[in-house]
């Protein structure tokens, strides 16, 4: 019965066979740093983080290509030409950098730096508000090598499927944290390169697009200059809460039980999507993307992607997909399947 298609949050093989086995038909978010924090990544994230010149972190960035390419060629074969849209890296770097005597010895090792300089550099990084600092698209901006690698181990990773056995491979490259047009065209830039050098070495074509993740009120709202240049939005509602309401996730838990019990939120918008407030920047960038791009594609990847009501909300505005955690998948589908029938009830009333 359901219009809309379900697909999952993974970036691991057990969490993309899992959600096939429930029934996804695709990955709606892909979180590439997921990829970055075991062994010897880890090391060599730190190493490119750490580095004082594009050489070295070129030099870092080499050393985790193959693993990324790697990871990817796994989830293509488990998706079997299924679309998995994959975030380029998101997180801000201060989450990978190193804590304890012990790791930043490793690190200094590793780079062949002494171990003040990368306490130094460490210190150097950190940011008053990383979450709204240099992160998303900002990394890729400042440091363009980085979307590059990213790029390469996708279309390699592709390539290697689609030449081999495999169903060809649906890549859907996105753009995180984006507030305007241009950020996207620079990085989209980088992207077309790239994948047109892997054709060129490979001799095979990939099938792919570029999009965007709407998670910033700016983007929502520019979202007909955006349609321009993305392929397709992937709405995060995680950070668009956030930055709509000012809240912080991770620390709003303290008192939003309070605006609960004194009525002024009915539930938390982090668990059930508020459909006045960011419900309506959602509207607005789907609409205005549609009159830029009528064919564009409109997707959920936050929490809400498993959330009964929220999931009624993206039937009414027409998303052509949510995208929720693999064991939320059998209620997604259930919702969006009774989503349908109860907008379809509304519109023959």
């Amino acid at each position: 019965m359901r219009r809309m298609r379900v697909r999952s949050n993974a970036e691991t093989p057990a969490d993309a066979r899992a959600a096939r086995e429930f029934g996804a038909e695709g990955i709606g978010l892909c979180r590439t740093e997921h990829m970055f924090f075991e062994g010897d990544r880890i090391v060599a994230m730190r190493e490119m983080i750490l580095a004082s010149d594009e050489k070295g972190r070129r030099a870092a960035l080499a050393k985790l290509l193959p693993y990324q390419r790697q990871d990817f060629v796994e989830l293509f074969r488990i998706m079997a030409g299924l679309p998995v849209t994959i975030r380029l890296l998101d997180p801000p770097l201060h989450e990978f950098l190193p804590h304890t005597d012990a790791e930043m010895a490793q690190v200094a090792a590793a780079s062949g730096l002494s171990v003040e300089t990368v306490r130094r550099r460490s210190l150097e990084l950190k940011e008053s508000n990383p979450m709204l600092g240099h992160r998303g698209c900002r990394l890729a901006i400042t440091f363009p090598e980085i979307c590059e690698m990213q790029a390469r181990a996708i279309f390699e990773a592709a390539a290697e499927v689609a030449g081999g056995e495999g169903t060809p491979p649906v890549p859907e490259v996105m753009i995180p944290l984006a507030a305007t047009d241009k950020e996207i065209s620079i990085l989209k830039a980088i992207i077309d390169r790239v994948a047109g050098e892997v054709q060129a070495a490979s001799g095979i074509a990939v099938e792919y697009m570029v999009g965007t993740m709407i998670e910033l009120p700016r983007a929502a709202l520019q979202a007909g200059k955006i349609a321009e240049v993305a392929e397709f939005f992937s709405f995060g509602t995680n950070d668009l809460t956030q930055t709509t309401y000012g809240l912080s996730r991770d620390d709003a838990g303290s008192f939003l039980k309070d605006y609960e019990d004194k009525g002024i939120v009915e539930t938390d918008p982090f668990v059930s999507l508020d459909q006045e407030g960011v419900g309506e920047l959602v509207r607005i960038a789907v609409e205005r993307g549609r009159k830029t791009r009528p064919d564009i594609k409109l997707g959920i990847c936050g929490e809400h992607g498993g959330d009964p009501a929220s999931i009624g909300f993206c039937e009414q505005v027409g998303l052509d997909y949510v995208s929720c955690s693999p064991f939320r998948v059998p209620i997604a589908r259930l919702a969006a399947a009774q989503a349908t029938i109860a907008h379809q009830k509304l519109a023959a009333e």
